[in-house]
């Protein structure tokens, strides 16, 4: 392995400390619908849908107005980054259709040092459907 920047080796340490932090959550961080929610709801964390828009079929979270939730797609997130929060433990938790794009954002912010980020391994379509439902939209 060559050797390391000085920028390199920050990089490589800061993620030395995220995966620590990953440890200590259940699941490394990754969570299904009823924990995001509860994440939303009780840790007032904020929801960043990250799909890209050709992946966004009617609403994206933002629209569909879960409280908290703003819509950052994956190929344009550093244009939002003005929008994360100030307080690097701020829980936040990442989603998009599948994961992938959740898990390179979380990435992202870990490496921005963000101590509480998770990821819904759910469909973001599935937690909107569910937000209008019960809001009676459906």
């Amino acid at each position: 392995m060559g050797k390391l920047t000085e920028f390199e080796q920050t990089v490589a340490q800061r993620i030395k400390e995220q995966i620590e932090l990953n440890k200590q959550k259940d699941e490394l961080g990754n969570v299904d619908l009823q924990k995001a929610m509860e994440l939303v709801k009780e840790a007032g964390a904020i929801l960043l849908d990250v799909r890209p828009p050709a992946k966004v079929t009617g609403e994206n979270a933002e629209e569909a107005d879960i409280p908290d939730a703003y819509y950052t797609p994956y190929n344009e997130f550093t244009e939002y980054l003005d929008i994360l929060p100030e307080d690097k433990t701020t829980v936040i938790v990442t989603a998009c259709l599948k994961g992938l794009f959740a898990s390179r954002v979380k990435a992202y912010l870990e490496v921005l040092g963000y101590e509480n980020v998770f990821v819904f391994t759910g469909n973001i379509e599935d937690w909107i459907a569910s937000h209008k439902a019960h809001k009676g939209e459906i």
